[in-house]
């Protein structure tokens, strides 16, 4: 039986590498910059930027959310649609913590061996985003 129009939401999700979700869903659970904010259907016009967070997307009522590690981007929310640009966007079943930890361990050694401030910079670069995307493994 297919849903009614009236309870569904268009949600796309938009990386710079690939569109990552473009589906009718229930809800969205977003990490705002100013807190996180749900998003239903005929929710009220707003934009918001994201900070680094997990969100939550909800296919059904009854269903488990898939979520999704993103790193910073823009929400457009109209009564009818949710737009996410997000500058980085993973899903976090594809998230191993001891691949994540290997690869903070690495990251810490280039940091180590760096012999430029730029080397640094991008050492450092890495460690905070590999940190980001071990914690919403949780």
């Amino acid at each position: 039986m297919a849903e009614n129009k009236e309870n569904t939401l268009h949600f796309e999700l938009v990386s710079p590498e690939r569109l990552l979700m473009d589906a009718s869903v229930s809800a969205v659970l977003v990490p705002g910059s100013e807190g996180d904010f749900m998003v239903l259907p005929n929710h009220a016009p707003v934009m918001s930027t994201i900070r680094p967070g997990v969100l939550d997307v909800y296919q059904g009522k009854d269903k488990t959310p898939e979520r999704i590690f993103l790193r910073g981007g823009f929400a457009e929310v109209t009564p009818g649609s949710l737009v996410i640009l997000a500058e980085e966007a993973v899903p976090v079943k594809e998230l191993s913590k001891s691949d994540l930890r290997q690869r903070i361990t690495d990251a810490e050694e280039d940091l180590e061996d760096a012999k430029t401030d730029e080397d640094r910079r991008k050492a450092r670069e890495a460690i905070a985003r590999l940190n980001e995307l071990f914690e919403a493994v949780g």
